[in-house]
């Protein structure tokens, strides 16, 4: 074999290395979620980590009554194809409907037993879902609130057809609230009258940067193989819309919440959200609060200027 057939092989191997092999990793690391369903423990138990290192035996009370609430177990079909799961929380009937979404990797179950608790607390009923690749819904790809901005809008309309007369509030925390804000530049139903978004980011690119730059790898580098991960592997574009181009076009009024101490969604985030935002809206900053404990931070903060701007 000549010397140069050895150099294409070298040079084809770099070419897949970098074009398939890295993006395929970066998918992996990033979007991929293996969503085995695991049977519920009577234990519960929390991820050791910061967001849960405050609050957590009160996560944990909170889960456990919701577990005991009475609920009906509804699912949708996405746009994919994809079965979507979520479960509905009743206060009384015909009282406002708040249709929430969890964060990044999270569940349901663990990131919005809270938010159960704060409905409740504000005369409203809740259906949590599980969003695409968690919890009990089909899925192994998130995609950041690209596609589940299409489900948000799906479960809108499902839950307009079954409680024609109800209000519904779009809620969503970290993740989930970017889910809301992208959605709330669709169509949906009419009786759906505003958005909840608790500590969310303002671009998807943004936020992706933010954490390369702190795993100290070269930004410029490595985002490039990330989005063409997603592209490739998750089959969507990454940078196809996000909440700040979303809310810059809606009519439903908006209700930001952050922490000013959160270290893994900046709360200038939500801040520039709130600027360039097109509707009726309201930034609440919640003093020494981090990622997703707003609520538990200050419940009457939270509810007070929740029920104010929503009455």
């Amino acid at each position: 074999m000549e010397w140069y057939h050895y150099l294409i092989i070298v040079i084809g191997v770099l070419l897949l290395c970098l074009f398939i092999i890295f993006p395929y990793v970066c998918y992996l690391l990033t979007f991929y979620i293996k969503n085995k369903k695991v049977k519920k423990s009577a234990v519960v138990t929390l991820p050791d980590d910061q967001l849960f290192n405050e609050f957590r035996e009160e996560v944990i009370q909170d889960i456990i009554w919701t577990r005991s609430l009475p609920k009906q177990t509804f699912s949708i079909k996405s746009h994919d194809g994809l079965t979507l799961c979520g479960n509905y929380y009743e206060y009384e009937k015909d009282s406002p409907i708040e249709i929430m979404f969890h964060g990044y990797k999270g569940t349901g179950e663990r990131d919005l037993s809270t938010g159960v608790r704060r409905a409740f607390a504000c005369k409203r009923s809740a259906l949590v879902v599980d969003q695409r690749a968690s919890g009990d819904s089909e899925g192994h790809t998130t995609t950041f609130g690209i596609n589940e901005r299409h489900d948000c809008v799906n479960w809108a309309k499902f839950v307009s057809q079954l409680f024609p007369n109800r209000k519904i509030i779009l809620t969503g925390i970290s993740m989930g609230a970017a889910t809301v804000m992208m959605a709330s530049a669709m169509e949906l139903p009419e009786n759906v009258i505003g958005i909840l978004a608790d500590c969310g980011y303002s671009k998807t690119s943004d936020i992706i940067k933010k954490v390369v730059a702190e795993m100290k790898l070269p930004v410029n580098l490595v985002y490039p193989f990330i989005k063409l991960g997603a592209k490739m592997f998750g089959h969507f574009n990454l940078e196809e819309t996000s909440p700040y181009d979303a809310v810059q076009k809606t009519n439903l009024p908006i209700i930001f919440y952050h922490g000013t101490i959160d270290e893994i969604v900046p709360h200038t985030m939500s801040e520039e959200l709130y600027n360039v935002c097109s509707s009726s809206k309201k930034l609440v900053l919640v003093e020494n609060a981090t990622h997703g404990i707003s609520f538990l931070k200050d419940p009457d903060l939270y509810i007070t200027s929740l029920n104010e701007f929503f009455k």
